[in-house]
């Protein structure tokens, strides 16, 4: 490690995340990528989810978005792990 880099390479030292608990969720608000327009995936999920629960969503949803309203569908349905 030298002035200039003060990050230590060294794999045994190197550190991610913390005690923060559950560090492999992010808000979606958080997402780098939250802005894309939402992935084929997250469409079909989300159009079936709808359907059950009666109501209809824009088809122009963000990834961010999408996210948020499968959560609050799952949880609507029961589906919710």
């Amino acid at each position: 490690m030298t002035d200039s880099n003060m990050h230590s390479t060294d794999p045994t030292t190197e550190t991610l995340g913390g005690a923060e608990g559950n560090t492999t969720e992010k808000d979606p608000e958080e997402w780098v990528t939250g802005n894309e327009p939402m992935t084929g995936a997250q469409r079909s999920y989300l159009d079936t989810l709808a359907r059950e629960a009666g109501e209809e969503l824009s088809a122009d949803l963000t990834k961010a978005e999408a996210s948020e309203h499968i959560d609050r569908l799952q949880e609507k349905s029961g589906r919710a792990s």
